[in-house]
């Protein structure tokens, strides 16, 4: 940690949305708010070369259009070649009130059964969009007032009082809440447990509790032990609000795993299992197919970052563009 710390004091200069930063002779890059988590960013490098302008835009994860906390993706008026992400190139979310309304009931059939609702989350962004929408439905009676939440993670701790901290960088709505001095992120019953004997003690709640702790795939971290000690019980539930990449626990709890080995122990799946993708910080075929559109110019588009059917997909609806989709090594001159 200290190391990292050091290494951030070193860099001389940030970088602020909007602003051309040169970066060597002739060479100039422009961050644009990626709209995916606080701070994310797609980036425009554009070079004079032998006295012919080029222009290329880094996607990095683009996220989804009207979402409470952050503000929506944008994109420079146009560039020549894009190196863009594709995650879910091959679909669409349902309507996010829809995915709303299946969260909430999610948690309270669990609640019903007498379980616990078990949450696992990405620490940056996932973890603050549902400690919001967790006071939003105690807010409006949808989830009981005095419904013990943890969350179960020392980054995604961290990562919500950095959140606080850049309301510079969430939507008009949001910006407004805080400045009135509300805080949408706070839950009543919320216990934040950073030591590792505290995340322990939480074991020993058998029911109507929700835990939150990462990783959101399940290949490590807390969610583990959690999912070691109420996968087999009919009466928990086990919400996904996330993307879950082929060979990851959570992949195959997902498509309906009847036993998986966690922590060297062979478990049956009894839990009742939800998958709510409307969650997801990444932007569906139709907002990827928006965000394409709105840059002009477009000569090549390399397709990255996403399973071969998915952007393989999404290709096929971004015309006129000439569309790539790089292997590994292959090498392009633009």
């Amino acid at each position: 940690m200290l190391d990292a710390l050091d290494a951030i004091g070193r860099f001389g200069r940030s970088a602020e949305y909007g602003k051309v930063i040169p970066i060597a002779s002739g060479v100039r890059a422009t961050f644009f708010d990626a709209g995916h988590i606080l701070g994310s960013a797609s980036i425009l490098v554009e070079a004079n070369e032998g006295g012919r302008e080029r222009s290329i835009l880094f996607s990095g994860d683009i996220g989804n259009d009207g979402r409470p906390l952050l503000r929506a993706p944008q994109t420079p008026a146009a560039a020549e070649h894009v190196v863009m992400e594709g995650t879910y190139g091959d679909r669409c979310h349902r309507p996010f009130a829809a995915s709303v309304d299946e969260f909430f009931d999610a948690i309270n059939s669990t609640l019903a059964r007498g379980g616990n609702v078990l949450i696992p989350t990405f620490a940056l962004e996932r973890t603050q969009d549902i400690l919001y929408f967790l006071h939003e439905g105690i807010a409006q009676a949808r989830l009981p007032a005095t419904l013990p939440v943890f969350l179960d993670s020392p980054m995604a701790i961290s990562a919500t009082e950095i959140f606080r901290r850049h309301p510079e960088c969430y939507s008009s709505g949001m910006a407004g809440r805080f400045a009135a001095g509300a805080d949408p992120l706070s839950v009543p019953g919320l216990r934040m447990t950073r030591e590792t004997l505290e995340s322990i003690a939480i074991n020993r709640i058998h029911g109507g509790a929700v835990i939150m702790a990462g990783a959101g795939m399940c290949t490590g971290g807390r969610i583990r032990h959690h999912l070691a000690g109420n996968l087999g019980n009919a009466a928990a539930g086990v919400v996904f609000v996330g993307f879950a990449a082929l060979g990851t626990l959570a992949r195959r709890i997902v498509d309906g795993a009847r036993t998986v080995r966690i922590l060297g122990e062979d478990i049956t799946v009894r839990a009742r299992i939800h998958t709510i993708n409307g969650f997801s910080a990444h932007a569906d075929q139709r907002e990827l197919v928006a965000w394409h559109n709105r840059i002009g110019g477009t000569k090549m588009t390399f397709l990255v970052h996403g399973e071969a059917s998915a952007i393989s997909e999404l290709g096929t609806h971004l015309a006129p563009s000439r569309i790539e989709i790089p292997k590994l090594h292959q090498v392009f001159r633009l």
